[in-house]
């Protein structure tokens, strides 16, 4: 029995309510693999494949389209079939009208096949996808463009594909050519364009055409700093207003300001969907994302040298539990177990913080004074470092811890972004952003004390 693939864009299906914006039912997406061609070592042995081609071949070229034969990636001793792939497997959803979407997971997990089913870009092999509404989508540099045509054109060519009226692109497009930055070069083809001017150019069309479902791809880290920070405020207004976003991103910084749910993905399923700090947590705290805390119960893998081992490091919340995930407000703690395997060193214990740019955010050192100045005895060590709460900004940061001994000066080793963790954003009260509610720039965020005085006239 063939695979029934059915794809709905409705926008008075009954079966779809007024809240939903996006159904997704039981979607899988397959494609078929190449496979190396047989060799033969024998004479006859060509002869025959010779006689076999023409129907081989009609073989080979009705599978890359049919998949009548796919009913399970299994064969018949139960391992896993070598020609083909399931890009998206059995991923149900609903997104409401209204919602920011985070879709968050690794390379190949299988987002961007999933953005392509809803964009109408490639079928599903199996499913139903509903989508109600004017969906515009941005999943590669120049979606959409025609390279002969000037940017000027593009423009409303997009808008003439999305459904809107000239007048309606009119109105719009002198927003749209400010909002890019591009005007200089308009009434040039975009063949001559960069991948960045495309892209600028390509975003500024897709959100400002006033689409009711905006779907967005990876394709914003083509773009300089600035430019993503833009488009993230624009999606933010975005959904303001009542519209549908749909991003995938690496970034969960981005994810985390921008979305209040999200999905993981993880080989073509959903791990996990809810609310975005909970998910973001579970990814990296999962085997395929990073992890919040590392252990080396080998000696000989761990690391160090003669001198001294690094045997574990975690980071705690303020319960003094293992967790990748932090309220931006509350304290984070850095644990870190070494052995002590000689005598006569002053140890110099300290760890670096990155954020996800490769930016040093600060150097914690040892400074303990129990020990200070002070040889170490042989044995296992645990040190803690209190990270105070309303101090990092938000977004993933990985933690270097390094081993060295200051007198006398010594290097024994270090373990490179040995774990990472989440801070999330907090828009309580308390918050150190009181009532801004966009982004605030920097790579700290401390509670700094305040003091106002007024001075009446007269």
């Amino acid at each position: 029995m063939a695979l029934e693939a059915r794809r709905r864009v409705d926008k008075q299906n009954p079966t779809v309510s007024q809240e939903t914006a996006i159904s997704v039912e039981n979607v899988s997406k397959v494609y078929r693999l190449g496979v190396a061609e047989t060799r033969h070592d024998t004479l006859g042995a060509v002869f025959v494949d010779m006689i076999k081609s023409p129907l081989e071949n009609y073989k080979k070229y009705r599978s890359l389209y049919k998949f009548d034969d796919v009913t399970s990636t299994k064969i018949g001793n139960g391992t896993e079939r070598s020609d083909v792939l399931w890009a998206v497997r059995d991923v149900s959803f609903d997104i409401k009208r209204g919602e920011l979407v985070g879709l968050i997971g690794t390379n190949g997990a299988g987002k961007s096949t999933m953005l392509k089913i809803l964009s109408r870009i490639t079928p599903p092999t199996k499913g139903e996808v509903r989508v109600r509404g004017r969906v515009s989508s941005l999943l590669e540099v120049g979606t959409g463009f025609h390279p002969e045509l000037t940017g000027r054109e593009n423009v409303y060519l997009n808008g003439t594909i999305l459904g809107m009226t000239k007048r309606e692109v009119e109105s719009k497009f002198d927003e749209i050519v400010e909002f890019s930055g591009v005007s200089k070069f308009l009434d040039t083809p975009v063949k001559r364009y960069s991948s960045g001017m495309k892209v600028r150019l390509a975003f500024a069309v897709a959100a400002h055409l006033e689409p009711e479902i905006l779907i967005v791809d990876e394709v914003l880290a083509v773009g300089d700093a600035e430019f993503q920070k833009k488009c993230l405020r624009k999606m933010e207004d975005v959904g303001q207003h009542g519209r549908t976003v749909l991003f995938v991103s690496h970034n969960m910084s981005a994810i985390a300001r921008l979305c209040e749910r999200s999905i993981l993905l993880h080989q073509g399923g959903i791990v996990k969907d809810g609310p975005t700090h909970e998910v973001v947590s579970a990814y990296l705290s999962s085997a395929w994302g990073q992890t919040a805390e590392r252990e080396w119960p080998d000696e000989a893998e761990a690391p160090g040298d003669d001198v001294v081992k690094l045997r574990a490091v975690r980071v705690k919340d303020k319960n003094g539990e293992v967790s990748n995930s932090h309220d931006i407000r509350d304290p984070i703690l850095i644990e870190l177990d070494y052995d002590v395997m000689e005598l006569h060193h002053q140890l110099y214990i300290h760890f670096l913080v990155h954020n996800q740019e490769g930016v040093c955010v600060f150097t914690a050192i040892d400074q303990d004074p129990e020990w200070r100045r002070k040889d170490r005895q042989t044995g296992r060590y645990t040190t803690v470092c209190r990270i105070p709460g309303n101090f990092l900004a938000e977004g993933t940061l990985s933690v270097t811890p390094v081993l060295r001994s200051i007198r006398p000066e010594t290097y024994h080793g270090h373990a490179p972004d040995a774990i990472a963790f989440h801070v999330r954003e907090s828009f309580e009260a308390d918050s150190v952003r009181g009532d801004w509610v966009r982004e605030i720039p920097g790579v700290v965020r401390p509670s700094l004390e305040w003091t106002t005085r007024y001075t009446c006239k007269g």
